[in-house]
């Protein structure tokens, strides 16, 4: 089986070539960019599994790049920064982010966390025997192809923590889930993801899903529970 193709984006010279060497050493394959324009050129002409993206960029920032890469593909990101405030990683992943580590770091470190999330892109591939799409509400989910879809057929793009989360809600409708058990189902732990994370991914999901994020019935808040799933389910085989 090919080995999983990295792509490391950071404007710093040094770090993009100690990550490419580590990472080669660990049987991965490596591309690299040193800002927006090239990390877009690497996207459109390879195959690319994860992103390390660099927050603080040249011309374009690493926030800004995740967001509009969120809008088209799934692609797992990792995002690095220098910044350590709690508050930038809330803003990671509010953007779409994967995961999250402040500089400096160390390269096992970073390692472990592209292995747990690539872990969990991989954990969900279902058997074509099993079940191939879920149907909520006015939504498709189409579990083979990750793709999420309206009534009207237009996809609406989830990030591999996005489409974890919601296939926890879709496997346990109508129970209220603890924090706890969300990221227990979700393997959200192996990656290290704290519980206010939860929240934030509570928050893109109703964003996505809900008429209004501020007011919603599909994903409902159950004070001092933890959260509800309240849609019937059905699947197709």
């Amino acid at each position: 089986m090919q080995q999983p193709h990295l792509l490391v984006v950071d404007d710093h010279h040094e770090i993009r070539e100690l990550l490419q060497r580590f990472f080669i050493q660990h049987n991965y394959r490596v591309s690299v960019a040193k800002d927006g324009k090239e990390m877009k050129h690497c996207l459109s002409h390879a195959k690319i599994d994860l992103i390390v993206l660099d927050l603080m960029l040249p011309g374009e920032d690493g926030l800004t790049l995740c967001r509009d890469l969120r809008a088209t593909s799934n692609i797992p990101i990792v995002m690095l920064t220098a910044m350590g405030d709690e508050m930038d990683k809330i803003i990671g992943l509010e953007m779409g982010a994967d995961d999250y580590l402040a500089k400096p770091f160390n390269p096992r470190e970073l390692l472990a966390r592209i292995k747990a999330v690539l872990r969990r892109v991989n954990s969900l591939s279902t058997p074509i025997s099993e079940i191939d799409k879920y149907h909520f509400a006015q939504w498709c989910l189409d579990i083979h192809k990750r793709e999420l879809t309206d009534n009207k057929g237009v996809m609406v793009v989830l990030s591999s923590a996005e489409f974890d989360l919601l296939r926890v809600f879709i496997d346990h409708p109508q129970r209220v889930l603890s924090r706890d058990q969300l990221l227990d189902l979700s393997k959200g732990r192996d990656g290290g993801v704290y519980d206010r994370a939860i929240d934030t991914l509570i928050s893109r999901l109703r964003k996505k899903l809900e008429r209004d994020a501020k007011h919603p019935e599909l994903i409902k808040t159950i004070w001092g529970g933890g959260y509800q799933f309240t849609c019937e389910v059905k699947h197709d085989t």
